[in-house]
């Protein structure tokens, strides 16, 4: 039997219900239906989920706080100096074969226990973490002080997507996309000498190309069969780059420099937020034209995000705010309206399409023929030297009467 949650029941009971008044199945059927599944009265999948994210999250901030503390980091080499091993080199050889018995041990129990999906994640993130200690440590055992430090972040990106392929594994691939991210804004920096502008742009508008790129990447990743595991995730981190690089674009223009910022009018950066808002609706528009949840998603949500930063940047000062929030609520309103009319207008064109059909009258089940009982006098009078259907059925022949001729003789047959 299949087990739904509440809302995957409540949209298929719906389902059957406008099935059986639309004639399309028949009661016992949708009695049938509804007896194929069965609801959880709660959903420990999606609580498994959200620990295992909160876990991970934790995770990121403990290990961000160890590197960012150097009395911390000064201390765990002191420890493993002192225990195991007393080099850079060898840190890097003990945290890579630690990774790779953390990526041998997950994915032979994902293979094993497959519908242990989120333990199964964790395991792996543990050893995307100790990847990245490796390389961090490969970086200081080969470190020349040039500075160019990207060339790490690089091989880091290589090492995920090759490890995600092959395995394969959305998590590392994740890893991968946001290593490459920082690559592009660690190594673009570089080449600009730590500099405000790469190619006459700010960082803002590089990751705006970053994330475009990443968008349409994620459109080839969906056409390729082998790749298209990675198209989702490639797709999301592509729409975040480009809007949240989009909306720091909106507020801060094309400048590297704050003293220059400072400098202007916020009227010479609103093109920038024409361009945001039109980039949020053009995501809506494709989000509703091609059923893009993601799309429509992440369009509604920055679409607000722009109207509530102009808001503060032009009329906080110069306007009332219930006078704003009123404008603001009517308008909204208004496009509710709209979108409440064209709703209502396509489940009208659906009930006229659904009158103007004949409806296919539903066959009536046939009736079970009644069994002839012959009366007691049968039994009294029968006969074994007589055939049998005459008494023991309702096929017995007829008496047959005489017809009658047109001059009014009767002809004996």
């Amino acid at each position: 039997m299949l087990n739904v949650n509440k809302r995957q029941g409540r949209f298929l009971l719906y389902v059957i219900d406008q099935w059986e008044k639309e004639g399309v199945i028949h009661r016992g059927t949708g009695g049938t239906l509804r007896n194929s599944f069965s609801v959880r009265s709660f959903d420990w999948k999606r609580s498994a989920k959200y620990s295992f994210i909160v876990a991970i999250i934790c995770g990121v901030i403990a290990v961000g706080s160890a590197i960012s503390d150097p009395f911390f980091l000064a201390f765990l080499r002191d420890l493993f100096i002192r225990f195991f091993v007393s080099s850079d080199a060898m840190l890097c050889v003990f945290f890579s074969s630690l990774a790779a018995l953390f990526y041998y041990f997950g994915i032979r129990r994902r293979k094993r226990q497959p519908q242990k999906i989120f333990s199964n994640e964790a395991i792996i993130f543990i050893g995307a973490l100790l990847t990245s200690a490796a390389i961090i440590f490969l970086g200081k055992a080969i470190d020349t002080g040039s500075g160019h430090f990207s060339l790490l972040i690089l091989l880091a990106t290589i090492v995920y997507a090759l490890l995600g392929l092959f395995f394969p594994s959305k998590l590392l691939w994740i890893f991968a996309v946001l290593s490459l991210g920082a690559w592009f804004g660690t190594e673009t920096g570089y080449m600009s000498g730590w500099g405000a502008y790469y190619l006459g742009m700010n960082y803002p508008l590089r990751f705006v190309l970053f994330g475009g790129v990443l968008v349409g990447l994620s459109f080839f990743l969906a056409a390729q069969e082998r790749f298209s595991l990675f198209q989702r995730p490639t797709y999301v981190l592509g729409l975040l780059y480009f809007f949240v690089a989009l909306w720091i674009l909106s507020i801060f223009g094309n400048y590297g420099d704050a003293s220059h910022w400072w400098n202007v009018k916020q009227i010479e950066l609103f093109h920038w937020g024409i361009i945001f808002a039109l980039a949020a609706i053009g995501a809506i528009y494709y989000g509703l034209k091609q059923d893009d949840p993601v799309s429509r998603g992440f369009g509604v949500t920055f679409l607000f995000i722009n109207l509530y930063t102009k808001y503060f940047e032009f009329f906080w000062n110069a306007t009332h705010k219930a006078v704003f929030f009123a404008i603001l609520g009517v308008s909204f309103a208004l496009l509710g309206l709209k979108a409440e009319k064209i709703w209502n207008l396509e489940f009208l064109r659906q009930d006229k399409d659904g009158a103007d059909e004949p409806k296919e009258e539903e066959p009536e089940e046939p009736e079970e023929e009644e069994l002839y009982e012959p009366p007691e006098e049968a039994y009294e009078q029968w006969d074994p030297h007589k055939p049998m259907g005459d008494l023991w059925t309702n096929t017995a022949k007829p008496k047959e009467e005489p017809d009658e001729s047109e001059d009014g003789t009767i002809k004996s047959k």
